[in-house]
């Protein structure tokens, strides 16, 4: 496509977030990169997401994570962070302690 807008009220909705893990018993990163590897991979696989740890990369005990998810209805997109966010919830080996999350629309390029 060279240069196309989308047609008025079609676009890209996105929602981008973070997600805060507490892992316990770690100490090493050795150890830190073997609890939130398959985290991360499991959410990025089961959601079609990038996902990074974009914070506290050098604390054993603490993991932060973002993510990011492009849809183009909405409700969709919402329900995804949601889901994702319920799902690093349920990980075994590491605590969900915070997450957030916010939808952006862009409907012109």
């Amino acid at each position: 496509m060279k240069n196309q807008r989308l047609p008025k009220g079609k676009g890209m909705v996105c929602a981008v977030g973070v997600l805060v893990f507490r892992i316990h018993g770690c100490r090493s990163l050795k150890e830190k990169r073997g609890a939130i590897r398959p985290v991360m991979s499991k959410l990025k696989n089961h959601f079609n997401a990038a996902i990074a740890e974009v914070a506290s990369q050098d604390i054993y005990q603490r993991a932060e994570i973002g993510f990011s998810l492009v849809g183009n209805e909405t409700g969709h997109v919402n329900a995804m962070a949601d889901n994702l966010m319920r799902m690093a919830d349920s990980f075994a080996g590491v605590e969900l302690v915070d997450s957030d999350f916010e939808i952006f629309h862009y409907s012109e390029f």
